[in-house]
C-alpha cells in the first residue's frame, strides 16, 4: 500500500479527503492548502507517488505517479502507470474508510490530478466528489468517463501554466461535461500553482458537497 501521513483531526470526522501532489514533489507539498481549507472534521490524508524515472525529464528518478514522454502530454500517454497508481489510490481509501465508512472526496494537483480522475472513473466505494487542480483528462481515459456522472466534480486551472497549457485542461472540462459530468470549472491569472482565491472556492465547494452526502 501506498505510504502516506495525514493531519490529526481536531473533531470526530465527517469525511476523507486523499490529496494526490505532482510530480517530483511529495505528500507535504499539498500539506498547507489543506490546512488552509479550514475544515477540523476532514482527516486529510497524504499519500507519497512512488519513486520511478521520468522520460522528459532524462530518466531522472524522482515521485511520479506516472511517466511523461514529452512535453505533449497526451502524445504516448502512460496508461498502464496511470491505472496503477489509480487502483493503488483506491486501496488505499478503501482501506482507510473501511471502519468509519467515510465520504471520500480526492483532490489532485497535477499529475494527482490526472490519477484522481482515473481513480474516479475506474469506481471508487463511497466517493463524494473529485477536486482536480491545474490536471488534464488523457486520451484513452474517455471511453470511462460515463462512470463520472452524479459525481461532483472541481477543476481548477492558471491561465497561464506552462506545464499543463490552460487549453489542455479545458479540453478536459469539455469532455466531461459532454460525457454528463457535474464540473465546476474555474480558471485563475496564475501559472501551474494554486493560489488563495482557488483554495477558497475549493473549500466552498467541498462544504457543499458535503452537505449533500
Amino acid at each position: 500500500m501506498l505510504d502516506y501521513f495525514e493531519l490529526d483531526c481536531a473533531e470526530p470526522p465527517a469525511a476523507l479527503v486523499c490529496w494526490l501532489h505532482g510530480l517530483g514533489a511529495d505528500g507535504y507539498d499539498l500539506e498547507p492548502v489543506a490546512g488552509m481549507l479550514g475544515m477540523p472534521d476532514v482527516r486529510h490524508v497524504f499519500p507519497h507517488a512512488p519513486v520511478r524515472p521520468v522520460t522528459v525529464n532524462g530518466g531522472m528518478p524522482m515521485r511520479a505517479w506516472f511517466d511523461i514522454a514529452s512535453t505533449d502530454l497526451r502524445r504516448q500517454e502512460d496508461s498502464e502507470g496511470i491505472l496503477v497508481s489509480a487502483a493503488q489510490v483506491r486501496e488505499l481509501t478503501e482501506a482507510l474508510r473501511a471502519e468509519a465508512g467515510l465520504p471520500v472526496v480526492l483532490a489532485g494537483f497535477s499529475q494527482g490530478a490526472v490519477v484522481s480522475l482515473a481513480a474516479a472513473a475506474q469506481g471508487l466505494p463511497g466517493l463524494a466528489g473529485v477536486a482536480a487542480l491545474s490536471g488534464y483528462v488523457p486520451r484513452f481515459l474517455e471511453p470511462l468517463l460515463g462512470n463520472l456522472r452524479g459525481v461532483p466534480l472541481f477543476m481548477g486551472h492558471g491561465e497561464r501554466d506552462e506545464v499543463i497549457p490552460f487549453a489542455l485542461g479545458k479540453a478536459g472540462y469539455d469532455v466531461l461535461a459532454a460525457n454528463g459530468a457535474e464540473v465546476d470549472w474555474r480558471g485563475y491569472a496564475m501559472p501551474h500553482a494554486i493560489c488563495r482565491q482557488e483554495i477558497q472556492e475549493v473549500a466552498a465547494w467541498l462544504a457543499g458537497v458535503l452537505r449533500q452526502g
